[in-house]
């Protein structure tokens, strides 16, 4: 997929995927291709449980309470949501205690915030209208949805081979009908004049299976929209983040650019029937209510967390650190201005508290956590906050365009497995399109090569993996392959799957549903492996909250994060009943996970790898009481069930 690396960074582009019907005619030769690499089983270490292969399926842009914001459990677990709390009732109005989501503006701030005074917040009369954000309008023969013919004549089967033929329908619906695809969207109920707080997103003018809009949330606008500070803690909340600026940040931050008004405040009701798999998961596996995106920040950062536990900065190439040409972030306001940024760059050396534009608040808020977490920002190192291109194009060649960070040589998850001989692969979707079209293919069919995200592959930064051909052969491969390799038995101990940008959720370019569909897939071919799924787990998150509103609580970490909630679904057999688990966590849990399972250290001496395990007080499961803390996830599963036991446990 095309990515904005312009001096936004704000998110990816809508992929034009360029189609016509004499393109058909090249559908008899597309033949899908897969490395069989063998079982992780009869070579790799012995894990410390039962789970022998893992799956990490990642969405895009959904928080927590977005999505889950009514679920009740049905083991009578607790739950902290939107509905738990009484912000909301069952049927979406407003709860009693409605005004402890409430969100403020504020005004004449000369410098970079990411907290405001009580004294100089001002609570919306009503949230300001959310927005159409780019979702389409209508169908179209470029980008979805898809004209029906496409449908009629086989040829979404042909581009899409990550959806079930009875749901390639959903690439042709959920345009919004409205006149453009910019300003306020008219299919929200009483969208002009909402009550000041969380509202639901789908209607009788919006149904589940529609386009819409996107917000922003980028690295410094979310520190704002999170409004933290010590001054703020309570018992409940030490860290003190409000969550109370989201549209003021949507509104003011870029001028009079879309950026979604009040959309950050939508979320879908699932007892009206919104993302009934998700829920359905929900009832029978087991979710966190806990688990948090890595960073402040869009899609680029947080996958560089998944697979290294820590950022990567501009180098020359050779790991050495330089000063990036251009990109450089100053979020200080521009004169007369409420909050437009001057320069909404990619980069920030957070290491020079008192020169680089919006670090000193951050770091300055850090120090005044009770726990004082180091910012982790080694001197002279400009580290990636927002979007940019990888150094390496899909098939290994250097990106020359000037748009892209140089190679990284921080050290990732592949490299930790490659040296145990541990097997692993990135399967992108649409990723062999990419390549093709990197090679300078014109074949119209492999214009769906520009939906693959290349900046959601944390190895794609990386010089040990992207930039040596045999690695990238053994490693990166396209989702045909994952779905062979489930097949026939040959998938690796880990796997990490991306959809592409039609299926990955995110808001106006990709519908929740068609996640839910690509998810469905790959469970059913599961399903279709009973010895495999037998030792298999399966992870389901996604990147970021994508802007969207959540009510938890945030335990900043360091410089970077953490940010909001995000969903995770733990699907295996030993995570079955349809629990709640609360311990803090985040993208590098997984990490955790991994390394506990298959023995391995931790990545780097700095990667979040190292933090302990939470310890929770016993009246309060989500903030940890030996913070900075992260969990590796083992509690998410009962390993003492079934014929199987644990080899290990630790305390």
């Amino acid at each position: 997929m095309q990515l904005n690396s312009g001096n936004s960074g704000a998110s990816r582009r809508r992929p034009a995927v360029v189609l016509w019907a004499a393109a058909l005619i090249a559908m008899g030769s597309a033949v899908p291709w897969h490395s069989a690499g063998g079982s992780a089983s009869a070579n790799s270490p012995k894990t410390a449980t039962p789970i022998e292969h893992l799956i990490v399926v990642v969405g895009e842009n959904r928080s927590f309470d977005h999505v889950y914001a009514t679920y009740v459990p049905k083991r009578g677990d607790s739950i902290l949501n939107l509905l738990s709390e009484g912000i909301i009732r069952p049927d979406g109005s407003p709860g009693r205690h409605f005004a402890a989501a409430r969100q403020f503006k504020t005004s004449g701030q000369t410098s970079y915030f990411i907290s405001v005074r009580d004294e100089d917040k001002t609570a919306y009369a009503t949230l300001p209208a959310p927005t159409l954000g780019g979702a389409p309008n209508t169908q179209s023969m470029t980008i979805p949805p898809f004209p029906e013919a496409f449908l009629l004549n086989g040829f979404l089967a042909a581009i899409e081979p990550s959806l079930q033929a009875q749901d390639l329908v959903l690439l042709t619906t959920g345009a919004t009908g409205a006149a453009g695809t910019t300003g306020p969207d008219p299919r929200i109920v009483n969208g002009a004049a909402l009550p000041n707080g969380p509202f639901q997103l789908t209607g009788p003018n919006l149904p589940y299976d529609s386009y819409t809009g996107d917000t922003v949330h980028q690295f410094y606008q979310m520190w704002q929209q999170s409004d933290c500070s010590i001054h703020h803690d309570t018992e409940d909340n030490p860290t003190g983040c409000l969550n109370d600026l989201y549209p003021f940040v949507a509104t003011t931050y870029g001028g009079p650019t879309d950026h979604g008004g009040g959309t950050s405040m939508a979320f879908y009701n699932m007892r009206d029937g919104d993302a009934p798999l998700v829920k359905k998961l929900a009832d029978e596996y087991t979710i966190s209510d806990n688990y948090h995106q890595p960073a402040m920040g869009g899609t680029g950062i947080q996958h560089v967390f998944l697979g290294s536990g820590d950022d990567i900065f501009w180098s020359d190439g050779n790991g050495n650190p330089a000063v990036p040409p251009g990109g450089i972030a100053n979020p200080n306001p521009l004169p007369g201005t409420n909050n437009r940024y001057t320069a909404d760059g990619q980069f920030s050396n957070c290491s020079d508290v008192f020169n680089a534009p919006g670090v000193l608040p951050i770091v300055r808020y850090l120090d005044s956590l009770p726990y004082q977490p180091a910012p982790n920002c080694e001197a002279g190192r400009y580290y990636m906050l927002n979007n940019i291109n990888p150094g390496f194009l899909p098939n290994g060649q250097l990106d020359k365009t000037g748009t892209s960070i140089p190679p990284s040589d921080v050290r990732t998850i592949g490299d930790s497995l490659n040296k145990e001989n541990i097997t692993w692969a990135y399967y992108g979707g649409a990723y062999n399109a990419a390549v093709r079209l990197a090679n300078g293919s014109k074949d119209p069919l492999d214009q769906v090569g520009q939906a693959y995200c290349g900046l959601c592959n944390f190895a794609a930064y990386a010089s040990s993996i992207m930039g040596d051909p045999s690695q990238r052969t053994a490693h990166i491969k396209d989702a045909t392959d994952f779905f062979a390799a489930v097949s026939d038995g040959t998938l690796p101990a880990v796997s990490f799957v991306k959809p592409d940008g039609l299926l990955d959720g995110i808001p106006a370019t990709s519908k929740l549903d068609l996640f839910e569909a690509a998810l469905q897939k790959i469970l059913d071919t599961l399903d279709a492996n009973p010895d495999l799924k037998a030792k298999t787990a399966l992870f389901i998150t996604f990147d970021e909250g994508g802007g969207y509103y959540d009510s938890g609580f945030i335990q900043p970490l360091d410089f970077f994060g953490d940010g909001p909630r995000i969903p995770l679904v733990v699907v295996s057999p030993y995570s079955t009943g349809g629990h709640v688990v609360h311990s803090y966590s985040d993208h590098v849990s997984i990490l955790k996970f991994i390394e506990r399972n298959w023995h391995l250290k931790p990545l780097t001496s700095r990667s979040r790898d190292n933090l302990p395990n939470p310890r929770a007080h016993k009246y309060n499961p989500y903030v940890p009481v030996n913070a900075p803390a992260i969990g590796d996830l083992f509690d998410m599963f009962d390993f003492d069930r079934g014929d199987h036991d644990r080899e290990e446990r630790q305390d």
